[in-house]
């Protein structure tokens, strides 16, 4: 068995879809019905004893710098490529961190903090099965492996949440992988999780650690924003046209 022993929390995007609460605001700090987005993660982490926390900040980093000062273990880690890269970069930057490591994204919300537990049988995703629809990354697991994962997502299958496990081997290997692709290859547009996922997947033997829908809520847009904290419908007549 494995135990996480740090997190890193990817905070550096812009979150344009969420426009224009994001302009003044970065993402993860958004609050939803009171609270910032990024507290339930940290708060989940503490939880489960995870107090060693790097954040990848970018867009408006400054801000996060009350995070320091709030919260025992977290360390900022700013990404100068934030701007021009997709998320790869982010990982990359924190690619120190990464053995018997948990990857969260800062801009979800934990309802269940019980799903961050600290030990893990072998590197993997948090994932909710679903028989409907989605257009989510949908993982197709045998015997408890990933053989294969869907960009387009589908239906039947498990769908892929950003919070992740890697014990100290595969994250060895992942950081080796990371440095291939953004160092070697320039291959800086695309998401960290396309490392394992798609360019080097024969290389992990990834799980899946299932959870129940609601336990974790991604929000992606300002629709979906809305729709947990109706307070921000006043911002839908200020939206920018596509």
């Amino acid at each position: 068995m494995n135990e996480v022993q740090r997190a890193v929390i990817m905070a550096a995007g812009k979150g344009v879809r969420m426009h224009p609460v994001t302009e003044m605001t970065p993402k993860p700090l958004v609050r939803v019905n009171g609270v910032r987005m990024i507290d339930t993660v940290i708060r989940g982490l503490h939880h489960n004893g995870i107090d060693d926390i790097r954040v990848v900040v970018g867009y408006l980093a400054d801000q996060f710098a009350c995070l320091e000062k709030e919260y025992p273990g977290v360390r900022l880690i700013e990404n100068p490529y934030w701007n021009t890269t997709n998320n790869i970069s982010s990982l990359y930057m924190a690619r120190e961190y990464l053995e018997n490591a948990i990857i969260l994204d800062g801009d979800q919300v934990i309802h269940n903090e019980h799903i961050l537990s600290r030990t893990f049988e072998r590197s993997g995703y948090q994932a909710v099965w679903t028989d409907v629809q989605t257009s989510e990354w949908l993982l197709d697991v045998k015997n408890g492996i990933v053989q294969s994962c869907s960009r387009t997502g589908g239906a039947h299958g498990w769908q892929l949440y950003s919070i992740s496990r890697w014990n100290a081997e595969d994250g060895r290997r992942l950081r080796g992988h990371l440095e291939e692709e953004f160092e070697a290859k320039k291959n800086d547009q695309i998401y960290w999780d396309d490392v394992a996922l798609f360019c080097h997947p024969s290389e992990y033997q990834l799980g899946i650690y299932p959870m129940n829908q609601g336990d974790v809520v991604e929000i992606d847009s300002l629709d979906e924003l809305i729709a947990m904290d109706p307070t921000y419908a006043v911002y839908k007549s200020m939206e920018k046209p596509e």
